[in-house]
């Protein structure tokens, strides 16, 4: 039996359970409020606990410590785990804007170290729990980095694509098994990314979106919520979601 919501859908999570990585703030956290507002049992991973642990509170969900780019806390994270319908890999970020002539390796390992192999990581472990719940769903956030390149974004545009094509194998992969795969690629969100990228510089990062309304998390958080709510024969493979004000990765309305 199905049970309104505040927003008029049916709980289609009643006894689910989903997983959100990354879930401490930003996308992640506004997609665990939906998400359980959908009906779903959340499990909330992420570094920050003390964060984790307070949304956890508030939704009626489960915080437990999750470094994705850690084995050893994947595979304890996991262990706790009885059941997973959904998983949201959501942890990942970016950081610095140089030329590739002056990349920073150290700054290129944590971004694919977080996006692409910590995307690898907590998948690959989830994927038998998933596939016993007759009705998985895999949702992958990638970026419109994903599918664009950009002057002084290597580092990050490359993680991103590897992170796509790694979801993207994936859908091939499980054609027959009953999990569902879909790939959300945002434009401009305001969240604590462009904080994360520019090593807590606020005034930079606030730069970032002066001058147009870019999304905000709750946005994708809907998108999410709406995905996880289609019935099983339903796969939606790839949604590209930008605000009004923005074109491409470097056209928006204040670049022209």
């Amino acid at each position: 039996m199905t049970t309104p919501n505040d927003s008029g859908r049916t709980g289609s999570g009643s006894g689910k359970v989903a997983v959100v990585t990354g879930a401490s703030s930003g996308i992640g956290a506004a997609t665990a409020r939906a998400l359980a507002r959908d009906g779903f049992s959340v499990v909330l991973g992420a570094r920050r606990v003390d964060r984790i642990e307070a949304l956890a509170e508030e939704i009626g969900g489960r915080a437990m410590y999750l470094d994705v780019t850690d084995a050893a806390s994947v595979e304890r994270f996991v262990a706790t785990l009885d059941r997973a319908d959904v998983l949201v890999n959501n942890a990942g970020g970016a950081k610095g804007l140089a030329p590739v002539s002056e990349a920073n390796l150290e700054d290129w390992r944590w971004m694919w170290e977080t996006n692409v192999v910590g995307t690898l990581r907590i998948t690959k472990a989830l994927l038998p729990k998933l596939e016993e719940s007759g009705d998985g769903l895999i949702i992958t956030i990638t970026s419109t980095a994903a599918l664009e390149a950009y002057d002084n974004g290597a580092g990050y545009t490359s993680a991103k694509h590897a992170q796509g094509v790694l979801h993207r194998t994936l859908r091939l992969e499980l054609l027959g098994k009953p999990i569902r795969l879909t790939e959300i690629c945002p434009g401009m969100v305001e969240t604590e990314f462009s904080l994360v990228r520019f090593d807590g510089d606020a005034e930079r990062a606030d730069s970032v979106y002066q001058g147009l309304q870019p999304m905000v998390a709750d946005d994708i958080a809907e998108i999410i919520s709406f995905t996880a709510s289609r019935p099983s024969h339903v796969n939606l493979d790839q949604i590209v979601v930008r605000p009004r004000d923005q074109a491409t990765a470097r056209r928006n309305i204040k670049t022209g």
